[in-house]
């Protein structure tokens, strides 16, 4: 169940939805505020809410709006000052064998067969657990916005990892990555962020959108290791140093 609302300044129309189990706190509950991105102006519209702190998952962008709660906060990291710790370099070398392809956003077998082996192993409680070939399917292609898939593959073309990321005109978003959960020993989550940092820089974009970091929760606690890193607040974005208290 969710409520209308247009935003009669841009003619846009948002809704609310009903409250629902936090995914990342214990007893609290979540709501998400929501628009549909459509043509032809859903690539526009998109990159102006990513700006503003807003998430896509397929054709909707959202943002939490919870009753008393603002611990999802909205997090980008610093491209080009970004500094690599000594564990992030042992990280690169160990899955220095993988090659980055940027892919159309066309969903394949291979990796739904990964993503699947991916959601049971790491949130089999989540909501993605069940997902179905369409749903995912849906998930990669129902994107009115720039995206594509970025696979690393082995030497023997085997698939190992994949990230959906989304180009926006100041940097990327990562929006959902996955890998073989057989390789965990390799960090394949942190590297996969450390080569799309690498790609940004590449393209001389200026951040790598991560998502919301949520103090207290193990699932989110990651994102404040790759800094500089800028967290968005009541007065915009600012410097976020990792661990500090917001």
């Amino acid at each position: 169940m969710v409520t209308r609302q247009r935003n009669e300044a841009s003619d846009t129309e948002f809704w609310a939805t009903r409250l629902l189990p936090c995914p990342y706190l214990p007893d609290r509950q979540e709501r998400k505020v929501l628009t549909q991105l459509q043509p032809p102006n859903g690539t526009t519209l998109y990159d102006l809410l990513a700006r503003n702190g807003f998430r896509r998952s397929h054709n909707w962008a959202y943002r939490p709006q919870c009753p008393g709660c603002v611990a999802c906060v909205p997090v980008r990291v610093c491209v080009q000052d970004f500094i690599e710790t000594r564990n992030m370099r042992r990280v690169r070398r160990a899955n220095a064998d993988l090659t980055a392809v940027w892919q159309a956003p066309t969903a394949t077998e291979e990796q739904y067969a990964m993503f699947s082996a991916y959601v049971q192993a790491r949130h089999a409680d989540g909501d993605m657990s069940d997902m179905t070939w369409d749903q995912y399917r849906s998930m990669i292609e129902d994107a009115p916005v720039r995206t594509g898939v970025v696979e690393w593959r082995d030497p023997k073309g085997t698939l190992r990892g994949a990230m959906l990321t989304d180009l926006l005109s100041d940097g990327a978003s990562a929006v959902y990555s996955f890998f073989d959960p057989a390789d965990a020993n390799r960090s394949p989550g942190t590297f996969m962020v450390l080569d799309a940092v690498t790609g940004c820089r590449t393209q001389q974009l200026a951040y790598l959108y991560l998502g919301y970091w949520v103090e207290g929760s193990p699932k989110m606690a990651y994102k404040s290791r790759f800094q500089p890193m800028e967290a968005l607040g009541a007065a915009g974005w600012a410097p976020m140093i990792a661990g500090e208290k917001r």
